[in-house]
């Protein structure tokens, strides 16, 4: 049984998380534009009231509990422009943040599963999952996820020791990984303080704060359209740091410039 290249999976891993990105901000503007397109067909609508059906429940027979509820043009075309300037970049942003964890965890376990003597002498790990492991391997993968668990919890200087520790890559030599602390902190305070900023924001932010304790972080479609591009050079820069320390024969075949054929000899030069 033959196993992946150590370099090669960690290439795939980032390739994927990058295509991920992509495939959110094609649908974040694809999604900015319907609601525009939304909006100016209210705007010609001659009606001034409109009547809107939506579900507000599922029964027990799986059917929709439907509602119909009259709006005036201007509630409806603000309910659209929130949807656009704020609860879109939102959503984005948490779906940028999921996808760039899932991709550093990936990136650790597979370090520390093929190198497990990495996660060090003193770290220990319930009778109960090693009885259930039904393979070295497995176990490993156990205390990993536990390891990858641990960090998730710490500051983001610690978190950044600790990779270069287990993987020799520094984050924080990364100006982007930076600008992804900041984002990472907003989307923590929007699911933990309803988007007001708080000591722990200002803490884990540091300089790239962007508002001050107490005051309410700003959210839009241009800050999530800044936090896409933070994470894209954030991911070129992991790319090409695990290349250096895991050589991959797959990027470096990616990379390589593509021989062209010469265009075809007309008449004269075929005589």
């Amino acid at each position: 049984m033959t196993s992946t290249n150590l370099g090669n999976l960690l290439n795939r891993i980032v390739q994927n998380a990058r295509n991920l990105l992509f495939v959110q901000g094609e649908l974040a503007q694809l999604t900015f534009s319907a609601l525009g397109s939304a909006s100016n067909s209210i705007e010609r609508d001659d009606n001034d009231e409109l009547e809107i059906t939506y579900p507000v429940g599922y029964t027990a027979e799986k059917t929709v509990i439907p509602l119909s509820q009259k709006y005036s043009k201007q509630q409806l075309l603000e309910r659209y422009q929130y949807l656009a300037y704020t609860q879109l970049g939102l959503n984005g942003l948490l779906q940028l943040v999921t996808i760039m964890e899932a991709m550093m965890g990936d990136v650790l376990r597979s370090v520390v599963v093929k190198y497990p003597q990495k996660l060090g002498g003193k770290r220990s790990i319930p009778i109960q999952s090693v009885l259930e492991a039904a393979s070295l391997e497995e176990m490993h993968l156990r205390a990993t996820d536990a390891l990858i668990n641990e960090l998730s919890y710490k500051s983001p200087a610690e978190f950044a020791e600790a990779v270069d520790s287990l993987i020799g890559v520094n984050f924080l030599t990364c100006t982007a990984f930076h600008r992804y602390v900041e984002i990472k902190a907003t989307r923590d305070i929007y699911i933990h303080n309803r988007g007001v900023a708080n000591d722990v924001y200002a803490r884990k932010a540091g300089s790239h704060a962007r508002v001050k304790v107490g005051h309410a972080l700003p959210m839009s479609n241009d800050y999530f359209l800044e936090s896409y591009e933070h994470c894209l050079q954030f991911t070129e820069w992991l790319e090409q740091e695990l290349h250096e320390h895991w050589h991959s024969s797959e990027r470096e075949e990616r990379d390589q410039p593509q021989l062209s054929l010469p265009p075809p000899l007309g008449d004269e030069g075929a005589a």
